[in-house]
């Protein structure tokens, strides 16, 4: 059964949130199993004004939210926290209390944060209006440096950037990292980014900066399989191994060795999910050199070994039809 996600949206409302929700839990086409079912909401059916100063039309009210296996608010079009109905705060509590994962992106904090729900909790704020949250949420543990937070009941995403990384982030927990990956690589999304890495680089400018690391970083993926170093990859963008490792605490906020384990690790687990490959062949493959090797990094890593991460996660075929 399809678990069924709905994406709540307002007035004002920026259309790259919900395009991003789409991509990754809409229809893949034939090749790739379809585990959701999507929809989108609001809090009265008709036309929503966007962003791109073309309306939305919107089928369904609040009673979508009575339905949702995930509720995704892609953003609040008031101002801060005013203009939050009463009846919108009731339908995302009740949501909550049937066990209904809440998601929210951006400004969608607003609506979770009135709700009482981040309470006590650690949540993604975008930078520009952490102060404005803390003022009217002191209870809730506003943080504008990392890129999402995800408790698994409740997840929040500081930026409209990140809502990718955050739905990827589902599908891989769901149904592993082979498919986030499958359906990742299909609108072409860069390697997956964990919540804490950061939001922004910490410059005296604001607003986010450009991820000049992005042609490194896909020379990385593509060359995996080498024994690659701090200095190959200094070389490679013309940095000082100093300068790089700076340049990537400021972008990801983990070092280069770091981020480059991580794909490692991610890599790995997309074969042992897709393939029947001999743990040795697969340690050449993503770069960790042997099989020895593999196993310790990925205990490190998942605490869990290679062979049990294959028993648990390993993708079947589908069974042929024998009917006759």
């Amino acid at each position: 059964m399809k678990q069924r996600v709905v994406v709540f949206v307002s007035p004002l409302q920026e259309l790259y949130t919900v395009t991003c929700a789409s991509a990754v839990f809409g229809y893949h086409g034939p090749d790739i199993p379809r585990h959701y079912d999507f929809q989108i909401c609001a809090e009265r059916p008709g036309p929503v004004a966007t962003s791109v100063c073309a309306d939305l039309v919107v089928e369904r009210g609040l009673d979508a939210i009575a339905e949702a296996g995930t509720l995704l608010i892609a953003g609040w079009g008031g101002c801060g926290g005013t203009g939050i109905s009463a009846e919108l705060v009731d339908a995302i509590k009740a949501a909550h209390a049937r066990g209904t994962r809440l998601v929210a992106i951006c400004s969608g904090v607003y609506l979770l944060a009135e709700a009482g729900l981040l309470d006590g909790r650690r949540a993604a704020v975008h930078w520009d209006f952490t102060a404005d949250f803390a003022k009217r949420y002191p209870r809730v543990r506003a943080d504008k440096t990392v890129l999402y937070v995800d408790d698994r009941d409740i997840a929040t995403a500081g930026t409209s950037g990140t809502t990718i990384d955050l739905c990827l982030n589902q599908v891989r927990h769901e149904h592993g990292a082979a498919l986030a990956m499958r359906i990742g690589r299909q609108f072409s999304a860069p390697p997956h980014r964990e919540g804490c890495q950061r939001q922004y680089p910490e410059l005296p400018t604001t607003g986010p900066v450009p991820d000049s690391l992005s042609p490194l970083l896909d020379w990385v993926i593509a060359n995996l399989d080498q024994p690659l170093t701090l200095e190959d990859m200094a070389a490679r963008s013309g940095r000082t191994p100093r300068t790089l490792s700076r340049h990537f605490a400021d972008q990801l906020g983990v070092s280069p060795g770091r981020w480059l384990l991580d794909r490692r690790i991610a890599s790995t687990r997309a074969l042992l999910e897709e393939t029947d490959l001999p743990i040795e062949t697969i340690a050449q493959r993503v770069g960790l050199s042997s099989a020895v090797n593999l196993r310790r990094r990925f205990h490190n890593a998942l605490d869990t070994t290679p062979a049990q991460y294959r028993r648990t996660f390993r993708r079947l075929p589908p069974r042929k039809n024998t009917d006759r």
